[in-house]
């Protein structure tokens, strides 16, 4: 039976699959995590009370780099080149989506508008992280290797979508409103894209590694396209919502250490 359990199963047995996986995740959280520590860095006095949450935020996916690092040597493996249909927020960044590489390169300091960029383009991609990780964690939290590591991200995820919850409902009662659903459902519709095409290459890339026949090869990518399909009619507008979050103050505090994979 394929399976969204069954299939991350079969990737995280085979040392190949397995490398490539963590090496295209502890790619992504790393980069958020210099994307956010520049964002920390450059936040404009009207927002400075906001610098320790982001700089929160970018800690955190430091570490969950660290963590994806870590699972690799446990198991004796060395990170692998990330393809470059594979890479997440390059493609995002090159989209247009969030703030460019070259603005956060820059030593002026970001704008309002900016920072509504900024939160905006967390929002939408928290959401997604937060779903993988919620994925995750409802198959694997028990696992005896990625167990503790699943339930430490999957945490985290869900404080970062509450921050950014909370942060735009504020700036949206400062008469930032119209600005922010803008942003977010331009943000939502440019995301969904670049997760299908990401989605197809990473499974391509598996199947090759994992020898899997053509019927499921187009098997899988239909399924990743009809994701895509209801996405796109519908299902982006959970990414632009936005609702008080049960828990406050998310990244009100510092970030919590990795664990150890030894």
């Amino acid at each position: 039976m394929l399976s969204a359990k069954s299939l991350f199963q079969e990737i995280i047995d085979d040392d190949e699959s397995f490398a490539l996986f963590c090496s295209i995740a502890a790619g992504g959280e790393s980069q958020g995590g210099w994307e956010n520590g520049r964002i920390a860095a450059l936040v404009p006095p009207a927002e400075r009370a906001l610098a320790p949450k982001i700089a929160r935020h970018g800690a955190d996916e430091d570490k969950h780099g660290r963590i994806f690092r870590a699972l690799m040597r446990k198991r004796g493996l060395d990170p692998v080149p990330v393809p470059p249909d594979t890479d997440y927020t390059m493609l995002l960044e090159r989209g247009g989506i969030g703030l460019s590489h070259d603005r956060l390169r820059a030593e002026r300091p970001l704008t309002v508008p900016d920072v509504v960029t900024y939160l905006s383009h967390s929002r939408v991609t928290e959401q997604r992280a937060a779903e993988q990780m919620a994925l995750l964690r409802r198959h694997f939290a028990d696992h005896p290797d990625i167990g503790r590591a699943v339930r430490m991200i999957a945490a985290d995820e869900g404080n970062h979508l509450a921050y950014c919850h909370e942060e735009l409902l504020r700036l949206a009662r400062a008469g930032h409103g119209r600005a922010i659903q803008r942003t977010l459902r331009a943000c939502a519709l440019a995301e969904i894209r670049v997760y299908r095409d990401v989605s197809l290459a990473v499974m391509a890339h598996m199947g090759r590694i994992l020898g899997w026949s053509r019927a499921r090869a187009v098997l899988l990518a239909a399924g990743i396209r009809a994701v895509y399909a209801w996405e796109r009619f519908a299902g982006w507008r959970r990414m632009v919502s936005l609702k008080t979050p049960e828990r406050r103050d998310a990244l009100g505090g510092p970030a919590t250490a990795a664990p150890e994979f030894a």
